[in-house]
């Protein structure tokens, strides 16, 4: 079976599919999940730094030919400055809700930036869960989301066959990326993308597709008579 060239065929109709949209941020998610497979199946170092850098290549160029990635970056980078015309009234106000949270929060459903706010329910739901639970719940929530991957990985790095180690690790390795990158555009760490948080963000589709995500790595990860190696 040309494993490989079935695998990279089955990536590049995926990626295009997304491109077309354009969905920039959809196609780093799987381009990282991707590339995390294909180091974790024992790819050689250099075939995985050959492609590493021609993804950045890729991600680069769409600065140039896509205008609402421009867009974003352009409110990411100049964000704060005094003689900036773009407009960051998302990230600024998410970012007062966040700072408006305290310690402990304002109450559950005390919370008043969300009614300025466009995307709150799904976008930006965790600047809204920081407002209302506080800095404490904040960082319970990422740390049982942290929990979850990381225990994933050690389950799947421990089974025995192959192309089940692979399959999960790299199925914990998108939940994880979906995670970092919700909270990281919260936090004003990278530009804007459109990107639900696992389990609390609100929409049918988005939920359907993180259930089955989670679903197919328990399957993989489940305990099984000789699924897993001694010790």
């Amino acid at each position: 079976m040309p494993g490989i060239s079935i695998a990279f065929g089955l990536y590049s109709v995926s990626v295009a599919l997304l491109l077309i949209q354009p969905d920039v941020g959809q196609t780093v998610l799987l381009t990282v999940a991707f590339g995390a497979a294909f180091w974790m199946a024992g790819v050689p170092l250099s075939w995985i730094m050959g492609l590493g850098s021609i993804a950045v290549v890729g991600l680069g160029s769409t600065y140039y030919l896509m205008p609402h990635v421009a867009s974003r970056v352009n409110k990411f980078l100049y964000h704060g400055d005094a003689d900036s015309k773009l407009d960051t009234h998302q990230v600024d106000r998410a970012a007062e809700a966040i700072a408006a949270g305290g310690l402990f929060g304002r109450g559950p459903g005390e919370g008043v930036m969300k009614r300025h706010v466009p995307d709150l329910h799904t976008d930006f739901i965790y600047s809204v869960a920081a407002e209302e639970y506080g800095l404490v719940f904040s960082l319970f929530l990422i740390s049982l989301y942290a929990f979850v991957v990381i225990r994933g990985l050690s389950k799947a790095m421990k089974l025995s066959d192959g192309f089940q180690q692979v399959a999960a690790a790299g199925l914990f390795v998108l939940v994880g990326e979906q995670v970092f990158i919700n909270v990281a555009v919260n936090l004003n760490l990278i530009p804007t993308k459109g990107m639900t948080l696992p389990l609390i963000s609100y929409g049918g589709s988005s939920m359907l597709a993180i259930c089955l995500t989670l679903g197919l790595a328990l399957a993989l990860t489940r305990r099984r008579p000789g699924a897993f190696m001694p010790g």
